[in-house]
């Protein structure tokens, strides 16, 4: 039996996705410390992949689609196709942010502040790019994570990705400007996507997905109306 490889992400927004899915018709399981979720499909194989790393996954060909922010496709710079745009996130249907975060007392206003100051970040390839297409230097290092508490005993700002900005208040930082917005992608290996079954399969997949997501900012209305007043009623809709 032919098999679809399907990459979806591990962590923050595993449990979106597989609401997601479910909304799209599909069950996905998995156990607390599985990477091979199950799905009732026999023709799609399913593995959880950290975000950052999906992309270069599906660039080598080792699965075939994955769902990934747009930010990690950038941030790795991989060459993949892009199939659909999900708005979607852990918490809300929009895209999410990266910012330059900075403490609330802090005298950093814009981004021409952060020369040869130090930023911790996960995002270092984007982040060092928006700083130099600004003629901006500075000591940018990779954080593993706890991000938000390495201001400012650690570094003078960080490059955090948020959605709400809620934590950041939190932890007592305040937003300079947004580095990049990001969405979910449903990406796919270029060989993967020239296979006419399996280029078929994943454009299936975009269109539930696509369908779900729609549905999830509609609501459904179910009215009995005799056939001469329809038209009036359609025109109040």
């Amino acid at each position: 039996m032919k098999k679809l490889h399907l990459g979806l992400p591990k962590g923050s927004l595993q449990e979106a996705t597989f609401d997601m899915m479910k909304k799209a018709g599909y069950t996905v399981r998995v156990s607390a410390r599985s990477y091979y979720p199950t799905i009732d499909d026999d023709e799609i194989s399913v593995r959880l992949i950290r975000p950052q790393d999906m992309s270069r996954y599906v660039e080598k060909g080792i699965i075939d689609a994955g769902l990934t922010g747009a930010d990690w496709v950038k941030e790795a710079g991989s060459d993949v196709r892009v199939v659909v745009s999900l708005v979607y996130a852990k918490q809300q249907l929009t895209k999410v942010r990266w910012v330059l975060a900075v403490p609330e007392d802090s005298t950093i206003r814009s981004v021409d502040h952060l020369q040869g100051k130090r930023i911790a970040t996960e995002l270092v390839n984007v982040t060092r790019q928006y700083l130099a297409e600004r003629g901006v230097v500075a000591d940018i290092e990779f954080s593993h994570g706890a991000t938000e508490a390495k201001a400012p005993d650690l570094v003078d700002a960080i490059v955090e990705l948020t959605e709400t900005g809620s934590s950041l208040k939190a932890n007592k930082l305040r937003i300079v400007e947004t580095i990049i917005e990001s969405t979910t992608l449903l990406i796919a290996n270029h060989s993967s996507w020239k296979d006419d079954w399996k280029r078929t399969k994943i454009e299936n997949l975009a269109m539930l997905f696509e369908g779900a997501i729609i549905a999830r900012e509609k609501v459904g209305l179910k009215m009995n109306v005799p056939n001469g007043a329809l038209e009036q009623v359609l025109k109040k809709l």
